[in-house]
């Protein structure tokens, strides 16, 4: 199964989310691949691994195999293909590429059966990389934060999955919505959880993702939060997290 984690809002727990959903299904003997999309680079440093090496970008644009650019994490039955700068380019060389919007897709398909999971973390907007991780997903899981801007922009998004089930892939669909930086002892976390569950109804995961300061530091030392901390209150939740994905996913 392909998940692409998206969201064009910047900072709403998007990659913290690929990243500890992806090690906590690999440390419940799933084999994972995380696929950081993102130019940015994030999932790949909150792995560990250096972002010059080769990576999804020099298999969308230069045709390299892709089997070659998969790397080991410290995290057993979880691998990468990392990011590097020159993703940041992609979109505008892809343009020209035929059947630009299933570059990914096409490459993906040599290897999907190799994992029960493939995670994509997308770019936080709705760009030609993006329209490749929903050609090429089965799923769309999307992580939204707990402040006042939440639902902004969540037609937008809404919209261009719909427009990829109708023209790209019919199978397409919402795994669910995840609620991020939860703060119980704030009436607005839970005004904005009311907001997404009339939004999104069943789609809302139970498991809420807490602010958590060990969470936000994880990153800097390149460890998932089971890891880093995992008796932590953010690396509860994702354990959580990832036994009701498990739980309505089948696997």
């Amino acid at each position: 199964m392909i998940i692409s984690v998206t969201n064009q809002k910047g900072g709403v727990g998007k990659t913290t989310t690929a990243i500890n959903l992806s090690a906590g299904l690999a440390l419940k003997n799933k084999k994972v691949l995380l696929l950081d999309l993102d130019p940015q680079g994030n999932a790949t440093s909150g792995l560990g691994i250096e972002k010059n090496n080769m990576g999804i970008y020099d298999v969308i644009i230069d045709n390299e195999d892709i089997k070659s650019v998969i790397m080991d994490t410290q995290v057993q039955n979880l691998k990468i293909i990392p990011s590097n700068i020159d993703l940041s380019g992609a979109t505008v060389e892809m343009v020209a590429l035929k059947d630009r919007e299933s570059l990914l897709k096409n490459a993906l398909n040599k290897i999907k059966n190799d994992f029960d999971f493939i995670i994509i973390d997308c770019p936080p907007s709705l760009d030609l990389l993006t329209v490749n991780a929903f050609t090429a997903s089965d799923k769309v899981l999307v992580p939204i934060q707990c402040e006042f801007y939440a639902l902004e922009g969540l037609g937008q998004l809404m919209n261009t999955v719909k427009l990829i089930k109708m023209r790209l892939n019919p199978q397409l669909d919402i795994d669910g919505v995840v609620c991020t930086m939860y703060d119980s002892r704030t009436n607005l976390s839970q005004q904005v959880v009311d907001e997404v569950k009339k939004y999104f109804a069943k789609k809302v995961y139970n498991t809420f993702i807490p602010r958590n300061v060990r969470l936000a530091e994880a990153p800097s030392f390149g460890e998932p939060i089971q890891i880093f901390d995992g008796y932590c209150q953010g690396a509860l939740a994702y354990k959580n997290l990832c036994e009701e994905f498990i739980e309505r996913n089948n696997k």
